[in-house]
């Protein structure tokens, strides 16, 4: 039986990656911030609710105390958590306001990245999944026919740059955990005020599948439903 943990999956894509993967069999582990939204996310789709919030030390080894006890392992760790941060003018940004993205988005993937790895080394073929975007890509901001190139977004954009980054050093470092950075698309989320043309099934598709994949798969690869794309 795989073991999977998702953070930020008491709703919006985490949720529905939880759903689907439960169909594929896996045990999944709901990792929610919010108690009450995550109990009833876990009772909802039959699977057990693991409070965790990635910005604090404390609650994230919490979280892996409490899988430990339970379960003993982990085979999948999605690290799916992200918030968006202001849009629009960059004159506005405050130190404060680029902290609080970072704190989620990328010291927060880093934070249960390595409280994790215990559990994920217990398993025959560990997998770190890490929910990045195309707004972090270079090639992908710049093309006027994408729809990240229209969405100044500046915070969000750096950190999940940062992240598929974070990803490719991850994978070069880990040579026994296969570590990619998934790139949903513009899906329909509370994030972006459901104004993405994807729903959140289609968007989950890549997640779904790097989650999945067969072992000795590849790794340090930025990928989205439609295959794997340049972030550079």
């Amino acid at each position: 039986m795989t073991i999977t943990f998702i953070t930020g999956a008491n709703k919006g894509l985490g949720r529905e990656t939880a759903r689907r993967l439960i169909e594929c069999g896996h045990t999944v582990l709901v990792g929610a911030r919010n108690r009450e939204q995550g109990e009833e996310a876990a009772a909802a789709l039959g699977a057990r609710h693991v409070p965790i919030d990635v910005t604090d030390d404390a609650s994230v080894a919490a979280a892996v105390a409490d899988v430990a006890e339970h379960e003993g392992r982990i085979d999948v760790l999605i690290n799916n958590a992200g918030v968006h941060g202001p849009v629009g003018d960059p004159g506005d940004l405050t130190a404060a306001d680029a902290r609080a993205v970072l704190d989620v988005n990328v010291i927060g993937v880093v934070r249960t990245t390595t409280a994790f790895l215990p559990l994920l080394r217990r398993s025959d073929d560990p997998v770190i999944v890490n929910v990045s975007s195309g707004m972090g890509s270079l090639a992908l901001t710049h093309h006027p026919g994408r729809p990240e190139s229209h969405v100044v977004a500046p915070l969000y954009a750096s950190s999940k740059a940062a992240l598929t980054m974070l990803t490719t050093q991850y994978a070069k470092g880990l040579k026994d955990i296969r570590v990619n950075a998934a790139d949903p698309g513009y899906t329909a989320t509370d994030l972006n005020g459901h104004s993405g043309p994807q729903t959140v099934t289609e968007g989950t598709d890549v997640i779904v599948a790097l989650a999945t994949e067969e072992r000795g798969a590849g790794t340090g690869r930025f990928v989205s439903r439609h295959g794997e794309i340049a972030w550079s």
